[in-house]
């Protein structure tokens, strides 16, 4: 399930065009009644959960039915639009925060605020609830999503290229990393960790600078980081590169080389999902036999990172206070308990958790192997409790990214210092926010269109 959530890579362009659709087509549905529900890659696995949930909600609501549509991951994009022009765009629909946000900095989806009970939020983890929350075309924030299924990241290791390094653990901060990547190297030959730096990959290393205490940026959408923590995590990565103590595919391959490299046993250590335990045993039975779970690397307040799938409602409905009833029917603690063990995620309600928790700790589970993964299942439940969405969801964070990482790039292949690659890429940003990226992405969704 870990490929469900990791996937970003949504298009800020198609995102805006598609917002003032929605915002703009409020044509009556031909069914009155009836919820258009979409998720991504659920089907053909969890139809009978998810028909389950729509047949007791709809036995609680006569007169309302759930019409359920999955998406691929691939082609969400191309059916949503589509379904926007045709006028029958869902009430909920299965969107990761970074694509909701981009829906609702254009108008595209319905504030839930109006529509949601009083206490709705209480049933949910705050820091992830919060992941719900985006500005609006005027600039106020506003609930825009209830957060469904989590995963949070952790730290698998190789205990045994561990121990030969002088270690029985990994570092648990980041202050001290450098010490141990300069060991494991020394000693086995090996890599300690690999975080890329690809512009359109993993967003793992830009959450490692907030973490470091780097404020991305301001309240007006400004560059922050060129700040004394800033400079202090851009000269971090840059010495660890430059000094040979990471692999030099940093600068060119992305997340699935961390993964190669860890099962063939050139990295003492990966971060990931729990459920990745059983792809390392089925790939590298050898290397599994050597790994153990241990917390994540964060910075010196402890905080770790979430990934999180919200529902959302498109401005389109007609049926905005029903919709909101069954994305929470969907997502109350019952349904989400049972949906986070058969999916093997996380679920975003606070009494799930607990429920999920205390049923890891009291399994005895006789297979080694199963063993392992619930206790990694365990330790990722147990983060959630000082875990956010470490890079919010915004318009266009995706060019950040690719900004920040261009210009470390150039400063780890020793092209400008650190501290000259972090100015130039806060010239560059304030350049983009200051008012071309809406142009640039209308003039993306014309294309598209």
């Amino acid at each position: 399930m870990a490929h469900l959530i990791s996937r970003r890579r949504w298009l800020a362009g198609a995102a805006a065009g598609l917002a003032l659709l929605l915002a703009g087509c409020r044509a009556p549905q031909a069914e009155p009644k009836q919820i258009q529900f979409w998720t991504l890659d659920l089907a053909p696995k969890f139809n009978g959960y998810i028909q389950g949930v729509i047949a007791e909600w709809e036995r609680q609501n006569p007169g309302y039915d759930v019409v359920w549509t999955d998406v691929p991951w691939g082609s969400v994009e191309r059916k949503l639009l589509a379904a926007v022009f045709a006028r029958t765009a869902p009430d909920v629909v299965n969107l990761n925060p970074l694509f909701a946000a981009n829906l609702a900095s254009k108008g595209g989806l319905l504030p839930l605020d109006p529509v949601l009970p009083p206490a709705a939020a209480s049933g949910y983890l705050p820091q992830i609830w919060q992941a719900g929350r985006s500005a609006g075309p005027d600039g106020a924030p506003q609930q825009y999503a209830i957060p469904w299924y989590l995963t949070a990241r952790i730290t698998l290791a190789n205990t045994s290229l561990l121990a030969k390094a002088g270690y029985s653990a990994p570092p648990r901060t980041w202050q001290e990393l450098p010490a141990y990547a300069e060991a494991v190297k020394r000693r086995t030959g090996r890599y300690a960790l690999f975080v890329t730096v690809v512009p359109d990959d993993s967003a793992e290393l830009l959450e490692t600078l907030v973490q470091m205490g780097v404020t991305l940026l301001d309240e007006r959408q400004r560059a922050a980081f060129n700040s004394p923590a800033g400079r202090h995590a851009f000269a971090f990565w840059t010495d660890l590169y430059r000094r040979g103590l990471l692999p030099r595919e940093v600068v060119s391959q992305g997340y699935r080389r961390a993964i190669e490299l860890y099962q063939s046993g050139e990295l003492a250590q990966v971060g990931s999902g729990a459920e990745f335990l059983r792809s390392i045993q089925t790939n590298a039975p050898g290397i599994a036999a050597a790994t153990r779970p241990f917390p994540p690397i964060t910075g010196s307040d402890g905080q770790a990172n979430v990934a999180v799938m919200t529902l959302a409602g498109p401005q389109q409905s007609r049926l905005p206070k029903p919709a909101a009833s069954f994305a929470l029917f969907l997502t109350n603690a019952a349904n989400q308990a049972r949906f986070a063990e058969q999916a093997r995620v996380l679920p975003s309600s606070a009494g799930a958790l607990q429920q999920l928790e205390l049923q890891l700790r009291r399994e005895r589970l006789a297979q080694p192997a199963e063993a392992l993964v619930q206790q990694a299942r365990l330790l990722s439940a147990d983060t959630l409790g000082r875990a956010r969405v470490l890079v919010p969801a915004s318009p266009g964070v995706k060019r950040l990214q690719a900004i920040v990482y261009t210009q470390l790039q150039r400063a780890m292949l020793g092209q400008i210092s650190s501290d000259r690659a972090l100015a130039e890429a806060e010239r560059q940003w304030n350049a983009y926010a200051g008012g071309r990226w809406p142009e640039a992405a209308q003039q993306h969704a014309v294309q598209h269109h």
